[in-house]
């Protein structure tokens, strides 16, 4: 049985993506200063106003997310509000109810292979069931970026529909928006239709979405990027949760936004 309201709300305060969370206030903190400086690696591809104070940050991330208000606050456990993600769940699920209804072409990726790709594979494998296309162009493109180790050849690569920027070990965490701008160039070359829609986080998302496009992202409490783009209509929705836990956990939400979808869409083509 698909879960309901309750049950997702439940989900999340009983496995951490939301409620007491495991980002610390103090890194909260400090990524919203490294935004409010325009720090490239946490715009995730976005060019937000000159408004956008680390106050002013703090004050939207209170508002759309769920932590605390407190200036005073700076150190200690933040939190995110169940209620708000469950309601940005739900704009989610409208807006790829649509999708899945319109059989529209739409590009699943990840910045968080690791935990986030599984969740990203069963909504590909919904569209594709359901007659849409899952958009693939890039695989192989790349270029050269500073890693932990050093320089390395990263390069876009695709596994069951969900794209992911790669170095020689595999696929790895970015907050980069280069990796989605090569695939749009590579449709543009090719001369092939853009997506309708981007399924995505980090700097796939706000990447896509700086460029025109139709993106929805998962982001965590120190990841203010997308909420920042949605509040100025940018990003389509950001949906607040913890996106480091164990990638099992996000399988009730693909629940929850495939029977709404699903039985949404039976309904329309009737």
């Amino acid at each position: 049985m698909a879960p309901n309201r309750e049950a997702l709300i439940a989900h999340l305060l009983a496995t951490g993506m939301a409620g007491r969370v495991a980002t610390p206030r103090e890194n909260n903190l400090l990524h919203y200063l490294l935004l409010a400086h325009r720090d490239p690696d946490y715009l995730f591809g976005l060019d937000p106003g000159p408004q956008w104070t680390a106050d002013a940050v703090l004050e939207l991330m209170a508002r759309k997310v769920g932590v605390s208000p407190r200036l005073n606050f700076r150190r200690g456990v933040d939190t995110i509000d169940p209620e708000l993600t469950a309601a940005a769940l739900d704009r989610y699920a409208a807006r790829f109810r649509v999708a899945l209804r319109d059989r529209q072409r739409v590009l699943f990726a990840t910045g968080h292979p690791r935990t986030l790709g599984p969740f990203y594979q069963l909504l590909a494998a919904a569209l594709e069931e359901a007659g849409g296309t899952v958009v693939n162009a890039g695989a192989g493109l790349g270029y050269n970026g500073e890693t932990r180790y050093g320089m390395q050849r990263l390069e876009v690569d695709f596994f069951l529909g969900v794209a992911t920027l790669h170095d020689p070990g595999g696929p790895i965490h970015t907050h980069s928006a280069e990796p989605v701008q090569i695939v749009l160039a590579e449709l543009a070359h090719t001369g092939a239709q853009m997506p309708d829609l981007v399924v995505a986080d980090h700097g796939w998302c706000g990447g896509a979405a700086q460029a025109g496009l139709d993106a929805i992202g998962f982001a965590d409490c120190n990841d203010p990027a997308l909420f920042v783009g949605e509040e100025e209509g940018t990003v389509a929705v950001a949906v607040p949760l913890d996106d480091g836990i164990d990638p099992d956990r996000y399988g009730l939400l693909a629940d929850y936004i495939l029977a709404d979808s699903l039985s949404d869409a039976t309904d329309l083509n009737r």
